[in-house]
């Protein structure tokens, strides 16, 4: 079986689990939004919308960070006066299922509080070298905060090398508040460098950087088609 018949074969097991993105997507009525409720209702019946983690779209310089639905892009608005600061990939399985990957090298940080998230620092952008960029992974927790990230990486852990496609850990739906979750996923973003070493605001849209390009996808809201389906034009794999 190959591996896109084997994330298929998960989907149908776990595709109960959509229920708990109801709450989450009551009330959003955008394009994007209903294509990501019928992605969790019945992930299996709409396979072909899926990307699959560690695989790349030609010549892009980022690997799929995980497996799942490109739900919501970069610049986003899920209401009046927000910005979406990265993608919302959507699994379509329960927490604890669908891996999660580094999406290219880098050294990885994960802050003493952090229950979800990890961030790793690329010392030289592959798009523009010279210039230092950050690339930022969190809901990697269930519903009550308790951690899904992978062991090798526990809170505390400060510039540990890791590859592209090395395991970082699984989607979960940890909102920050224990007992709010958010519906199963993982938020991915690229941050800017605040020029002395470290990493910006992730939740200010000027601090990141449009994903598009690093993985050859229409990724930013303004120029997709609100209906669009982000795929790769060409098959996926090397090239």
């Amino acid at each position: 079986m190959n591996h896109r018949a084997l994330m298929i074969a998960g989907l149908v097991i776990a595709a109960a689990a959509g229920a708990t993105l109801f709450f989450f997507f009551s009330g959003r009525t955008s394009p994007r939004s209903a294509r990501v409720m019928q992605w969790i209702r019945n992930p299996a019946a709409h396979s072909e919308w899926a990307v699959l983690a560690d695989e790349r779209c030609g010549a892009a310089p980022f690997v799929m960070p995980t497996n799942g639905f490109i739900g919501f892009l970069w610049d986003d608005s899920f209401r009046p006066g927000h910005h979406h600061t990265g993608l919302d990939i959507f699994g379509g399985t329960d927490t604890g299922t669908t891996p999660v990957v580094a999406a290219y090298d880098g050294y990885l940080t994960r802050l003493s509080d952090w229950k979800s998230t990890v961030i790793i620092r690329v010392p030289d952008d592959p798009l523009q070298p010279g210039r230092q960029i950050w690339t930022y992974y969190t809901h990697m927790a269930d519903a009550q905060g308790n951690s899904l990230i992978a062991s090798g990486f526990p809170p505390g852990v400060t510039e540990k090398f890791v590859t592209a496609g090395t395991l970082l850990g699984t989607q979960g739906n940890y909102s920050g508040t224990a007992g709010n979750p958010t519906g199963v996923h993982l938020h991915f973003s690229i941050v800017k460098d605040d020029g002395q070493g470290k990493f910006l605001n992730e939740l200010e849209l000027y601090n990141t950087i449009d994903p598009s390009p690093y993985f050859n996808l229409t990724l930013n809201a303004a120029e997709a088609d609100p209906g669009m389906i982000p795929l790769c034009q060409t098959e996926f794999g090397d090239q």
